[in-house]
């Protein structure tokens, strides 16, 4: 069914506000998905704040070229999806990688993430990363661990210098 020009710009105008609101957008092959598996997908994807989405390839260039964004090479040829979002990038391209996984059709073309293209080897490597909250706690274990050695030889100091003075002063006490 053909769609009528005033459909092809508003989806044009639908892809740029996607591109330009999210900042990781993973390309995919859509093919070989059941709609039962793209809805689980969509519903991963959701949960992690993002969006899956079905594109027309020539509508998505006309959109890429307008907003001047790299494009990954060959991602938008044959059926594509994108899955995009601005929060947790990591989850994102793990959901997407798990998939790919599960379903040898459905394969991982190139990503965009912020202004940086991404092969589909980097993606993958990209999903293999803790998610951000992991890494958050790991970030402050690591920042915490000199401030606690420097309170434990701070306070050892100060304990063996009111020993000194305490024997110190008994000694003094003691002569007098």
């Amino acid at each position: 069914m053909a769609i009528t020009r005033e459909q092809k710009e508003e989806l044009v105008a639908q892809y740029k506000d996607i591109f330009n609101r999210n900042s990781a957008l993973i390309f995919t092959e859509n093919t070989g998905l059941s709609v039962k598996e793209l809805e689980e997908l969509r519903g991963k994807i959701r949960e992690i704040g993002g969006e899956f989405y079905v594109i027309k390839n020539t509508l998505a260039k006309l959109a890429i070229d307008d907003l001047e964004m790299p494009q990954p090479e060959g991602s938008l040829d044959g059926p594509t999806s994108v899955g995009a979002t601005s929060e947790d990038v990591t989850g994102l391209a793990k959901a997407i990688v798990d998939l790919t996984k599960e379903t040898k059709a459905f394969q991982v073309k190139g990503a965009v993430i912020d202004g940086e293209i991404f092969d589909s080897a980097r993606v993958k490597s990209l999903a293999a990363l803790p998610p951000m909250p992991v890494i958050q706690a790991q970030l402050l274990s690591m920042l915490q661990a000199p401030a606690s050695q420097i309170t434990r030889v701070l306070s050892g100091s100060v304990r063996q210098v009111v020993t000194v003075v305490k024997a110190y002063s008994e000694k003094e006490a003691a002569a007098a």
